[in-house]
């Protein structure tokens, strides 16, 4: 394990929320809506910060990823992102332990390229079914930089 990558924050006004991050932070945030137009929310990412912004989309407000977190508890941290060296290895640990897996991310060079600034050379992600126990779930995460 390499440590947490960052926390994942559902939000209802990205824009605002993302003002006041980075002005209480110093963060600098980068558009990564691609990755959730399937999901109904928009997304930015500070990789600076350890901080990922996730609101509805316009439209999307009721029926988004985001939406029974916001609706039930509000704005707050929904995810945190844990970095391995082997996020497989860690998913089949999960696995082994009884956690389900909701959904993975395996980004392609070119994706990455396009999308993350060409940030890295590996980007995958295993989102679990950890938050009736923990109260958020948890994403193991194999993100390498160049």
């Amino acid at each position: 394990m390499r440590g947490i990558n960052r926390i994942i924050v559902a939000v209802h006004d990205l824009e605002k929320s993302k003002r006041y991050y980075s002005e209480l932070l110093g963060a600098t945030f980068h558009s990564a809506d691609w990755t959730g137009e399937n999901y109904g929310i928009n997304v930015a990412i500070s990789w600076d910060a350890g901080i990922e912004l996730c609101a509805p989309m316009k439209g999307r407000e009721n029926d988004s990823v985001v939406s029974p977190y916001l609706k039930h508890k509000g704005e707050g941290v929904m995810n945190v992102v844990f970095n391995y060296n082997s996020a497989a290895d860690a998913l089949e640990r999960a696995k082994a332990t009884g956690v389900e897996c909701s959904h993975s991310l395996d980004f392609t060079q070119e994706e990455i390229d396009a999308h993350l600034d060409a940030l890295f050379c590996k980007y995958e992600e295993h989102v679990l079914n950890t938050a009736p126990e923990c109260g958020f779930s948890i994403t193991l995460a194999q993100i390498t930089g160049k």
